[in-house]
C-alpha cells in the first residue's frame, strides 16, 4: 500500500483535509516569519528614526545615558533581526525560532519601557503588539507565549522598582518614575489586564481564521473535485459503452481461443496476458463510472462478517491471488456481525482495499481481512481492517492517497482509494470513518511474525439489534463465479 514508519492517517467524517491543513500551516511558517522579520526591521527603523529626530533637535541632549541605552537596545534588536534572517534561511526548527523571537521581543520592549518611564511608559503597548505577532506566527500558542513572557518581564521590572533593586536612569528625574508599591500596583494591574485581553482576542481570532481558512480550502477543493468528476462522468458515460463492447468480444474470443487444440504453452500464456489486460481495462472503466456517478447510500443492518468472507473468497480466485502469488485470508467471527451501512457500497470498499493490498504485497505475502467489535453499549463499533505487507505509505503521500487520480504505482490510475473515501464520506452521517496505519518492516509485526506494510481500518456503527434482512446484501452476486470483479466489487488500488 504505501508509507512511513509508525505513522497514522485518519480520515474522519467530514474532516478529510484536517491533516493537510496542519502540514500546509507549517509550510507557510517560513513566509510568515519572513514577513514578520521584515516588519520588525521596518518598525525598528522607524523607532531609530524617531530617536534620531529628537536627538537632532536637541531634545535628548540632557539624557546622555538614557540615549545611549536606547540606541544600544535598538542596535541589539537589529542584530537579533539579522540572526533571525540567517536562521530562517536555513529553514530548520522554525517553530522554535518563532517562539524565541516572541520572547526576545518582549524583553526588548521591557528595556525600552525601562528607559522611557518605567511602569507608566507608553511603550507598554508594544507588549500587546507582540501578542498579535505571536498569534499570526503560530496561533494560540504564540499568543500565550507572548502574554506570559511580556507579563513576566514587565512584572519583574515593576517588582525591581518596588524593591529598589532597579533604579531609574541616573540622568532622568526619579519623580517621573513610579517606584512605590502603593502606586506601582495600579499600572502593573492595568497593563497585565490589557496584555491578557489582547492575547485572548488575538488567539481567538487566529484560531477562527485557521478554521475558516481550512473550511474555505476544503470547500474549494471539493468544488474543484466535483468539476473534475463532472467532466470525468461525461467522458466515462460516452466511453463505457464503446469500450466494454469490444472488451467483451475480445475476452470471449480469447476464452474460446485458449481451448483450441494445437496451441503451444507460449500461445496460451499470451492469451492469458490479453485476457488479464482486458479485465484490467474493464475494472478501470468501472472505477471511472463509480467515481463520477456516485449512488446515494441506503444504510441498513448488514452482516459485514459474511460480506468480508465473500470478498475474501472472490479475491482468492482473482489475478495474483488465484495464481497463488499472494494469499488473501479472513480473520474474524464466523457468526453474523451487523453494522449500519450500504451493503453493496461497503462490499466495494472492502474489495478495493483488498485489491490495493494484493497489488502492493510481494510474492508469497498474505493480505489479511479482519472483523472485530469494540466498545460497549451505545458506543459499540465494528472495525473492518485490511492489512498488507507492502512497502508502506511514503510520508509525502499520506495526505494525498485518497485523492482522485493520485497514484504512486506505475500502472495505476488513482481512482480505487478515491472511491473508498467517497463512500466513507457518504456514510459519515451513520458514523463511518477510515484510518490508515503504516509501519516499516522493522517497526511492526503481525500475529504470524511477518512485517505489515499498511493497514486500512474502516469503522462502522454497530447495528442496535440483529436484522432479518440486509445482512446479505448483494452476496449472491459475490458468490457467483460467473460475475467478474469488475462487475461486482470493482477494482481498487489503482490509487496506490
Amino acid at each position: 500500500m504505501l508509507e512511513s514508519e509508525g505513522s497514522s492517517l485518519s480520515v474522519l467524517p467530514r474532516s478529510a483535509y484536517e491533516e493537510r491543513r496542519d502540514v500546509e500551516r507549517d509550510d507557510r511558517l517560513p513566509n510568515r516569519l519572513a514577513w514578520v522579520t521584515g516588519l520588525r526591521l521596518g518598525f525598528l527603523t522607524l523607532l531609530l528614526g524617531s530617536t534620531a529626530f529628537f536627538y537632532l533637535r536637541g531634545a535628548l541632549s540632557q539624557y546622555p545615558q538614557s540615549q545611549s541605552f536606547l540606541l544600544a537596545t535598538i542596535g541589539a534588536a537589529f542584530a537579533l533581526a539579522a540572526i533571525y534572517a540567517t536562521l530562517l534561511h536555513r529553514r530548520r526548527h522554525l517553530r522554535r525560532l518563532a517562539e524565541v523571537q516572541i520572547v526576545l521581543d518582549q524583553i526588548t520592549w521591557t528595556a525600552i519601557v525601562y528607559v522611557t518611564g518605567g511602569a507608566s511608559s507608553g511603550a507598554t503597548s508594544f507588549y500587546g503588539l507582540t501578542c498579535l505577532v505571536g498569534a499570526v506566527l503560530i496561533g494560540v500558542r504564540g499568543a500565550v507565549i507572548a502574554a506570559i513572557s511580556g507579563l513576566g518581564a514587565f512584572a519583574a521590572l515593576c517588582v525591581g522598582f518596588g524593591l529598589g533593586s532597579i533604579e531609574p536612569p541616573a540622568d532622568q528625574r526619579a519623580a517621573n518614575f513610579i517606584v512605590e508599591w502603593q502606586r506601582i500596583t495600579y499600572p502593573l494591574g492595568v497593563n497585565a489586564i490589557g496584555i491578557v485581553i489582547v492575547a485572548v482576542l488575538a488567539g481567538y481570532l487566529a484560531e477562527r481564521l485557521r478554521r475558516t481558512g481550512g473550511a474555505l480550502q476544503e470547500a474549494n477543493e471539493r468544488a474543484d473535485l466535483a468539476e473534475r468528476l463532472a467532466v470525468l462522468g461525461r467522458i466515462a458515460a460516452g466511453l463505457a459503452h464503446e469500450i466494454r463492447n469490444p472488451l467483451g468480444s475480445i475476452s470471449g474470443s480469447i476464452e474460446l481461443l485458449r481451448e483450441a487444440p494445437g496451441l503451444t504453452d507460449e500461445d496460451r500464456r499470451l492469451c492469458e496476458i490479453i485476457q488479464r489486460e482486458a479485465g484490467r481495462l474493464n475494472h478501470l472503466v468501472t472505477d471511472m463510472m463509480d467515481l463520477a456517478r456516485p449512488r446515494k447510500p441506503v444504510p441498513e443492518a448488514v452482516d459485514v462478517a459474511g460480506l468480508a468472507r465473500d470478498v475474501v473468497e472472490l479475491a482468492s480466485r482473482s489475478e495474483r491471488s488465484g495464481a497463488g502469488d499472494v494469499a488473501v485470508v479472513y480473520e474474524g467471527p464466523t457468526t453474523p456481525v451487523r453494522a449500519i451501512c450500504d451493503g453493496e457500497q461497503m462490499r466495494q470498499v472492502l474489495w478495493n482495499l483488498v485489491r490495493n493490498g494484493v497489488q502492493a504485497s510481494g510474492a508469497g505475502s498474505t493480505v489479511r481481512v479482519s472483523i472485530k467489535e469494540v466498545g460497549t453499549g451505545s458506543s459499540r463499533r465494528v472495525l473492518m481492517a485490511v492489512s498488507d505487507r507492502g512497502p508502506g505509505i511514503a510520508p509525502t503521500s499520506q495526505a494525498k492517497i485518497f485523492e482522485a487520480f493520485f497514484t504512486t504505482r506505475s500502472g495505476g490510475a488513482g481512482m480505487g482509494l478515491a472511491v473508498v473515501r467517497r463512500i466513507i464520506d457518504d456514510h459519515a452521517d451513520v458514523g463511518a470513518s477510515i484510518e490508515v496505519r503504516s509501519n516499516t518492516e522493522d517497526a511492526a509485526e503481525d500475529l504470524s511474525g511477518g512485517p505489515i506494510g499498511a493497514t486500512f481500518e474502516v469503522g462502522l456503527a454497530r447495528a442496535p439489534s440483529p436484522a432479518r434482512r440486509g445482512a446479505t446484501v448483494g452476496r449472491d452476486r459475490a458468490s457467483d463465479p460467473g460475475v467478474g470483479p469488475g462487475e461486482n466489487a470493482r477494482s481498487q488500488s489503482e490509487g496506490t
